[in-house]
């Protein structure tokens, strides 16, 4: 069966032409950032983009405007952001942030580099969908409800649920096995989609994989997993250092910020809640870290209402989009009118002024709601007379 269209994922090597210029969208497997490699990313934020490091739903990145593509692949190149160039759009892999620090069930940390490094030496994989994602949840069910098409859930040290289009299949596989069945469930499914992107757009998807692959149902199906807090503020890991979870102001990293967190010289992970976390700190490093780049405007106080926000790239990134969604966004945060709880406004047609939202949001240009997170929450959409808030939908 032909595909009904190209797949438009932007990556490195193809980028995406919005309104305000080329997008490039960076693969981060894990959100895992070695120090050079953020650092590598702000200067190329600066040099060659908009200045800014867009965090993604996935843990990825995202640069704006870039005016010189071969520059970018090039620099990206030498600090190993672009191993591969057939299979660089594929590498979407998202894995619980604070694993083999604290808590979890399992040490998911070397499972990453693993199925990475399968994916890009299997050359059918290649023409994987752009959009399909890997998870891998070390049991405290962070991000097996991410939407998944392809994941794994320890349920011990060394055993994990097979998830298949987000729910488990009810397999169960031992850590040595863990990749390879991810693999063989990810030929499987290019071999049924046809034209379609995702596992659970085919009829029976994950049923026709589990039959494919030959293997039997052995533990009863685990429950969806309970949404979780954003990691956001201290934390302290088991072996006495301490990790510092940070949010991200809409979600967009200022190259100099960037460049302030690459020299606290220590691993970084980009969460898929557009946030991140710098790991391995002594205590007097950590208070360092905070004293100077919360007035730099990371967010390491968990009741923030820029926690709250989420929006599209709204004017003048997208030419969908109505306004600039961000601006308001940001102002509305500003002028209080974002909280916890409280009565919001209702209706349309609602001026920027008007807008008074409690808890969670996502503000949009226009109705494709691009970027919206998973889960409950209210949606202020722009339309042509103004704002229209509806009430909390999952989605």
């Amino acid at each position: 069966m032909t595909r009904s269209a190209p797949d438009s994922c932007p990556g490195v090597l193809r980028l995406h032409e919005a309104a305000d210029g080329p997008l490039a969208r960076i693969r981060l497997p894990g959100g895992r950032l070695r120090p050079d490699q953020l650092l590598a990313l702000a200067e190329a934020a600066r040099d060659l983009g908009d200045g800014g490091i867009e965090l993604t739903s996935r843990g990825n990145v995202q640069l704006r405007r870039i005016g010189d593509a071969d520059a970018l692949a090039a620099r990206l190149g030498n600090a190993d952001l672009l191993p591969s160039r057939t299979h660089e759009r594929v590498r979407n892999i998202v894995a619980s942030p604070l694993s083999g620090r604290l808590g979890g069930l399992a040490d998911i940390r070397e499972l990453i580099p693993r199925l990475d490094d399968a994916l890009r030496a299997a050359p059918a994989l290649a023409d994987l969908p752009g959009r399909v994602l890997f998870t891998l949840d070390d049991g405290r069910g962070d991000v097996s409800g991410l939407g998944g098409d392809f994941g794994i859930h320890a349920v011990g040290a060394n055993d994990y649920a097979l998830l298949l289009g987000e729910r488990d299949s009810g397999i169960r596989v031992p850590d040595a096995q863990t990749v390879e069945v991810l693999l063989a469930a990810a030929h499987e499914f290019q071999a049924l989609r046809g034209e379609h992107w995702r596992l659970r757009e085919i009829a029976d998807g994950p049923a026709r994989i589990v039959a494919a692959l030959g293997l039997e149902p052995t533990a009863d199906p685990l429950d969806p997993p309970a949404p979780q807090d954003i990691p956001i503020g201290w934390f302290a890991q088991d072996d006495g250092l301490v990790s510092l979870g940070a949010g991200v102001r809409l979600g967009v990293l200022p190259a100099r910020t960037a460049e302030f967190l690459a020299a606290a010289d220590r691993p970084v992970v980009l969460t898929p809640w557009r946030s991140l976390i710098l790991s391995d700190l002594d205590e007097w490093t950590a208070e360092q870290v905070v004293r100077v780049l919360a007035p730099m405007g990371l967010i390491f106080d968990a009741t923030s209402p820029w926690l709250l926000v989420t929006a599209c790239a709204g004017q003048p990134g997208c030419a969908k989009s109505r306004t600039d969604v961000r601006a308001d966004a940001a102002g509305a945060v500003t002028e209080g009118r974002v909280s916890p709880s409280g009565t919001p406004s209702a209706g349309q047609g609602l001026t920027v002024e008007e807008i008074a939202v409690p808890g969670r949001q996502h503000w949009s240009g226009c109705e494709r709601r691009c970027g919206r997170p998973r889960g409950a929450v209210t949606d202020v959409v722009a339309e042509s007379d103004g704002y229209r808030i509806g009430p909390p939908v999952p989605r």
